[in-house]
């Protein structure tokens, strides 16, 4: 009975030392997975990490604010006015106001986040259109890819003194806005509602072309009559190499 008692204790100490090592393997291997999606993660969703250690040097100083493209976001919404830029849909030319940031590649969500992240002040634009001497308040303003925006609002941002336009683009199709409907509409914009327009605006300093360049390899920032302009689109640039950009932005 002792041998059979013995080889039954041999037994179990054997299987649970083959259960340990297979926990063991399993949580590495789920470690490493875990590991591996938190890195992605952070490259996609999570680009402000980029700059902790150089919070310090690249942080806000002054009186800042950014402006969030909330009507850029909702333009791009599946259904929304891009769809009719694009070709998709005739008749989509109105777009649900999004209730929340969502961040997404179209609302500069790269640039946005990095800034927020570095302390920047956050308006929107719904704040610029009901109260466009919300912008006197600052001294300087950033604007990120702000492309669909009211004619309040253009008025508002190309008369306040300093004006930082990170994206290109910004600005170029005009909208109105129904609150009751929570929707905008297009009026006037690139061929819209003819093919001789080329800006919603008719703007001196439209700067489209420089949508195209996303490398950002020969990036700078030029004067214009208000403000900065950049000629390049950021949003892939940021999050790994836009630390001297960054910098730069900051002593404008």
């Amino acid at each position: 009975m002792v041998g059979h008692f013995s080889a039954i204790m041999i037994g179990i100490t054997f299987t649970m030392m083959l259960m340990i090592a297979f926990l063991v393997v399993s949580n590495g291997s789920e470690n490493m997975v875990a590991q591996d999606s938190f890195s992605a993660y952070r490259a996609s969703k999570m680009p402000e990490l980029d700059y902790y250690r150089d919070y310090d040097i690249l942080r806000a100083e002054g009186n800042i604010a950014v402006i969030y493209p909330i009507f850029t976001q909702g333009a791009y919404d599946w259904g929304g006015i891009h769809d009719y830029y694009a070709g998709y849909c005739e008749s989509c030319k109105s777009a649900k106001i999004p209730d929340s940031y969502e961040k997404t590649f179209s609302a500069s969500g790269n640039g946005f986040r990095i800034l927020e992240f570095l302390g920047y002040q956050v308006i929107d634009d719904i704040d610029v259109d009901k109260n466009p001497k919300i912008l006197q308040q600052y001294d300087k303003i950033i604007l990120l890819h702000n492309e669909f925006v009211t004619k309040t609002e253009f008025d508002a941002i190309t008369s306040h003194p300093n004006v930082v336009y990170l994206y290109p683009n910004a600005l170029s199709s005009q909208i109105i806005v129904d609150y009751e409907k929570n929707e905008i509409t297009l009026i006037r914009g690139p061929g819209y509602p003819d093919d001789t327009i080329s800006s919603g605006f008719d703007w001196t300093y439209d700067n489209t072309q420089f949508m195209k360049d996303w490398d950002c390899k020969f990036w700078e920032f030029y004067k214009v009559e208000n403000g900065h302009m950049l000629n390049c689109y950021p949003e892939t640039y940021l999050p790994d190499d836009g630390r001297d950009l960054l910098y730069a932005l900051k002593n404008l």
